[in-house]
């Protein structure tokens, strides 16, 4: 009986085994997979893993709170303002679902804010009193070719009436005087008064100059029989007698193309305390895709962007008067393409690296150079590598600021090109004559990389896609750690989450780096199914919060001038090695102008720090900065927030 018995134990013990064998050889890549992934988040987490690479976390927000963050700004409170407005999503713009967030890092709080306006794709910047400028944004999304239905096109409307303006409402009918066909305006348009022309030699008006305006219309059927060929002369139905004579309309091709983004005049102050938005004066020109960038006087340059008929704006610049809360043009144009990375020099004139965000054309305003906006002077700065694969790049000002070289990273090909770049190029803009020498290669071809400074002099390069938008599954899931002093990348942990389009970075007062967003146009290798937004935030944290206890950070003044000094408390003040001061990221579209890291000055006695802030204003502008100091293992404290008034 004990010999059946163990025969049965042995038969059953066989036809187990054989079932775990053959259901591991249905199952064995599924098993490695599994077991490779088990190893690899032992490996991640391991104590010693993390003081060499740093770590990554994901988090995700409550479902209620989810948006498709598209701009990001650190707040001085600590919070960071999440914005999406529409998100890059046509439904939630045709509801007027208009998203903002503020997320509170330390506690993981979240708040919904009242968004006044489609704020996607707007440009902002931070103000010397702590709220953040915001300009700009959606009037109208984008038609593919495919997808127009209507012809249609831009009609400029003329009025030769030098007594008067004309206000033509949204609905308006033009009818070709030539082709016969009828157009409806989308929007309403302001036609000024013309004006007069007087010759002061014989004292004679010579003439008037008509005023116009622009505007989109479209046919009111669909189909492609009301696409016009060539340009005509439009009648306004409705006006008669001298309005009907003296305002009309001239458009040329009136077709089935592709209609793009509209940008709005809107702007706004974000009030980080009482956590709202303030509506300010409107720009002068509506903007989709500007950049915002502190000059030498305080005031605010809007640079680019789509108009309200989805054209670039043609070189008309204007400065925002925080004191006055208006805009004025500035007395010279310059146009380049959308969001183009603009950075204040401690000369009071403006850096542009070449970096931009995608729309204009291929041979304007695309070569970096130093830019006086006042005289218009811009002076080239030779030597970029792949300079025609600039869309997409990004650009830094490696720490720290006072040694004024800047670093481009990647970029990719106009438009929806498949070219990307591994280079990265550095300049030396203190050098007699400066130009751009290609500093260490990526792995790979990337678009979109973010970057971030942080505060033991480093700055964190990670994500992209090597594909526009992260086509064929191509997003780069590598983090490097550039270090300025070597001209070197440090390999270090390996994001979770792949960011592309719409993704960016942002150093929090503790030392951590947070990443959002991510909008590919597809979810597959094959590019067969579309692509989902990336709600999900990454938190990574430095290797250097790994090294055992930190140095603390504590009193001392909340204001600090130029020039001046204040003395603050830490009990590790003797292996204090350095001092810096961190403007807070405003970023969107791989282009963050704001983030500066200025070295400071200081003089240590028993447990006091006394720092000092430099004289000048272009180096140090006014506002928020987070105080860090790194004590010899290259550890920072927690950043205490210090105003520069």
């Amino acid at each position: 009986m004990r010999d059946q018995a163990g025969n049965r134990r042995f038969r059953r013990l066989g036809i187990t085994t054989v079932v775990v064998l053959a259901i591991a050889g249905m199952n064995g890549p599924w098993l490695y997979r599994f077991g490779t992934e088990r190893y690899h988040q032992y490996v991640i987490n391991k104590p010693e893993y993390k003081a060499a690479n740093g770590h990554w976390q994901v988090v995700e927000f409550p479902k209620e709170y989810r948006q498709d963050t598209i701009h990001a700004v650190l707040l001085h409170t600590g919070k960071v303002l999440l914005i999406a407005g529409s998100g890059n999503d046509q439904d939630n713009f045709d509801a007027k679902k208009f998203d903002s967030r503020i997320w509170d890092p330390v506690k993981g709080t979240i708040k919904k804010i009242p968004t006044p306006a489609d704020l996607f794709c707007t440009g902002h910047t931070q103000l010397a009193n702590g709220n953040i400028l915001i300009a700009g944004g959606t009037k109208r999304y984008e038609k593919l070719k495919g997808d127009v239905k209507k012809a249609g096109g831009v009609m400029i409307v003329y009025n030769e009436n030098p007594d008067k303006p004309m206000t033509l409402k949204a609905g308006t009918r033009f009818t070709g005087k030539a082709n016969g066909k009828t157009f409806v305006s989308m929007d309403s348009v302001l036609i000024p008064r013309a004006k007069k022309v007087f010759d002061k030699k014989t004292g004679t008006w010579l003439r008037n100059d008509p005023g116009y305006g622009r505007v989109n219309v479209e046919a009111p059927k669909e189909g492609t029989k009301y696409e016009t060929g060539t340009q005509d002369n439009y009648s306004i139905q409705g006006l008669t007698g001298a309005d009907g004579r003296n305002t009309y309309g001239i458009a040329n091709k009136l077709g089935m193309d592709k209609r793009d983004f509209e940008g709005i005049k809107n702007a706004y102050e974000f009030d980080p305390v009482a956590e709202k938005y303030i509506k300010v004066d409107p720009m002068n020109e509506a903007r989709w895709y500007p950049t915002l960038t502190t000059l030498s006087d305080g005031k605010v340059l809007s640079v680019s962007g789509l108009d309200d008929i989805g054209q670039l704006v043609p070189g008309k610049n204007e400065e925002f008067d925080p004191k006055t809360k208006t805009w004025t043009y500035t007395k010279t144009t310059r146009q380049f393409p959308t969001y183009p990375a603009l950075f204040l020099l401690q000369n009071g004139k403006i850096f542009y690296s070449g970096s931009n965000a995608g729309y204009g054309p291929d041979n304007v305003g695309r070569t970096p150079g130093v830019w006086d906006v006042d005289t218009n002077q811009f002076t080239v700065v030779p030597g970029l590598s792949d300079a025609n694969a600039m869309e997409t790049s990004g650009t830094v000002l490696l720490p720290p600021a006072q040694d004024e070289k800047f670093m481009v990273i990647g970029g990719g090909g106009v438009g929806e090109s498949k070219v990307s770049s591994n280079k990265t190029r550095i300049v030396d803009l203190k050098a007699k004559d400066p130009e751009f020498v290609d500093g260490p290669t990526l792995e790979k071809g990337t678009r979109y990389p973010q970057t971030s400074i942080l505060p033991d002099d480093t700055v964190l390069v990670s994500g992209g896609s090597q594909d526009y938008r992260g086509r064929s599954a191509s997003d780069i899931k590598q983090a490097r750690i550039y270090h300025p002093d070597t001209n070197s990348f440090e390999q270090v942990a390996d994001p979770l989450v792949g960011r592309d389009y719409h993704s960016g970075s942002i150093l929090l007062p503790d030392g951590r780096v947070m990443f959002f967003g991510s909008n590919p146009l597809y979810a597959d290798k094959a590019n067969t199914k579309p692509g989902g937004f990336e709600q999900r935030i990454e938190i990574y944290t430095p290797s250097y919060l790994y090294h055992g206890s930190r140095p603390s950070l504590s009193g001392g003044p909340q204001t600090i001038a130029r020039g001046a000094s204040g003395t603050f408390t830490s009990p590790q003040a003797a292996d204090i090695k350095k001092v810096r001061l961190i403007r807070p990221s405003s970023t969107t579209h791989v282009t963050d102008v704001d983030q500066r890291s200025i070295a400071l000055d200081y003089t240590v006695s028993g447990d006091k720090i006394t720092v000092t802030v430099p004289k000048n204003k272009n180096l140090v502008t006014s506002g928020w900065y987070m105080l860090f100091v790194d004590d010899d293992q290259g550890t920072p404290s927690v950043a205490q927030w210090v105003k520069v008034p």
